[in-house]
C-alpha cells in the first residue's frame, strides 16, 4: 500500500483572502485534471442506494431555490470502487453509511422525534444496506481494504470498526484535521456528528492523511475544505472520464445553475454573481467551501447523456417525489457505471 502525495495541490491556502484562493483552485485544479488522466482508471465502479430521507430545502439548495417545499429528498449512495496494486486487488468503499444508527445524529433524531410515524415511513425509503449490497456483489466483508466518507456528518462506525468489526481489514481514510475535531466540537458541528461513538474505536482502523493522494490508478482523495474542515472529495477516471463525489452539492444542476428548472436557482445566481449552489447546513468555512466546489467542478468532465451538466455525483442527490414540489432534479445520474 503506498499512495502518492498530490503535490500540485499543496499549500492552495494563499495569502491574499478567498478570492486568491479562488484563483488558485482553478488553476490547480486545471493543472491536476491533465495530470490525474494520465494515471489509469480502476478496474471498476458500482453504485448502490442506501436510503432516501428528507432534508431541508433551505440546506441543501443554500438560499437559491423559491420551493414552496420546506423539505427536500435526497439518496445516499455507496460507491464500490476496485483497482490493482502490487498485483493484489484493492477494494474502496465510498460513503458505506450505516443509516440504521445515522438516525441517532442530533438533527435527525431531533427531527425524527417532531415527525409522526406515519408521515416518516411515507418519506423514508431504504432501498439497502452495506452488508446485504456486498453479499449481493460477492464481496466478503475481510476483503475490504478502505473505508471512506467524504466527511464524518451522521456516521456511526461501530459495526464497521468497532470491537467486533464487520470490516477487520478496513481503515478509514480520513483528513486528519476532521478527525481531530470530533474531540471538541464547536456548536455549529454538534447537530451533525456523533462523537460519543468514536471514543472506543481503535486509533489504528482509522488512515489519517494530510490533504490530497492518489490512492491508485484513476482514484484519489481530494481535499475539499468548507463543509466541514476536513471535506474530502473523491475523483476517479473513468471510461466516461473523470468524475467527482462529494456532498458539497446535492445536484449536478448545481454546479451549472444556468442551465437549471429548479424554481429560483438560475435566477439566484445570476441575481448574486454565484457560479454554484452549496449544500450548506453547516457554514463552518462557507468561502472555503465555495472554493473547493470551483476545483471539484474543475476537474469534473462534461456529462456524455447531457453536456450542459458534469460528471459530479452527489453523494446524497437530490430526488423528486411528490411530497417535495419544486425540488424535482432537472439531471441527475443516479449512478456511475465503469
Amino acid at each position: 500500500m503506498s499512495f502518492t502525495r498530490i503535490d500540485t495541490l499543496d499549500n492552495m491556502d494563499v495569502e491574499g483572502g478567498p478570492g486568491a484562493r479562488l484563483r488558485v483552485a482553478r488553476a490547480r485544479g486545471e493543472a491536476f485534471r491533465r495530470e490525474f488522466a494520465t494515471t489509469g482508471t480502476p478496474d471498476s465502479i458500482v453504485t448502490r442506494d442506501l436510503v432516501t430521507l428528507p432534508y431541508p430545502t433551505r440546506f441543501g439548495l443554500f438560499r437559491a431555490s423559491r420551493a414552496i417545499a420546506p423539505f427536500l429528498s435526497i439518496t445516499n449512495r455507496m460507491l464500490v470502487v476496485r483497482w490493482h496494486d502490487d498485483g493484489r486487488e484493492r477494494i474502496l468503499l465510498f460513503e458505506p453509511s450505516d443509516h440504521e444508527y445515522g438516525r441517532y445524529t442530533p438533527y435527525f433524531e431531533d427531527l425524527s422525534a417532531r415527525t409522526p410515524n406515519v408521515v416518516e415511513r411515507r418519506v423514508v425509503k431504504v432501498h439497502g444496506t452495506v452488508p446485504g449490497h456486498l453479499e449481493r456483489l460477492g464481496i466478503a466483508p475481510e476483503d475490504v481494504d478502505y473505508l471512506m466518507f467524504d466527511h464524518l456528518h451522521t456516521q456511526d462506525l461501530r459495526r464497521w470498526i468497532g470491537a467486533t468489526p464487520y470490516f477487520p481489514n478496513a481503515k478509514v481514510i480520513v483528513q486528519r484535521d476532521e478527525l481531530a475535531a470530533l474531540s471538541d466540537l464547536h456548536p455549529l458541528q454538534k447537530p451533525w456528528y456523533q462523537p460519543a461513538t468514536y471514543r472506543d474505536l481503535p486509533a489504528e482502523a482509522f488512515l489519517p492523511i494530510d490533504g490530497s493522494v492518489v490512492l491508485g490508478p484513476g482514484v484519489a482523495v481530494v481535499k475539499t475544505p468548507g463543509h466541514v474542515f476536513g471535506n474530502q472529495s473523491l475523483v476517479v477516471n473513468t471510461s466516461t472520464g473523470i468524475w467527482v463525489s462529494s456532498e458539497n452539492v446535492i445536484a449536478a444542476e448545481a454546479l451549472t445553475p444556468e442551465h437549471s428548472k429548479l424554481p429560483g436557482l438560475a435566477s439566484w445566481t445570476r441575481r448574486w454573481q454565484q457560479e454554484v449552489v452549496l449544500n450548506a447546513n453547516t457554514v463552518e468555512t462557507t468561502a472555503d467551501q465555495y472554493n473547493s466546489i470551483i476545483l471539484e467542478k474543475t476537474l469534473a468532465d462534461r456529462s456524455q447523456r447531457d453536456p450542459r451538466f458534469l460528471q459530479f455525483f452527489p453523494s446524497s442527490e437530490l430526488t423528486g417525489a411528490w411530497t417535495n414540489p419544486g425540488t424535482t432534479p432537472t439531471f441527475s445520474h443516479g449512478q456511475i457505471v465503469h
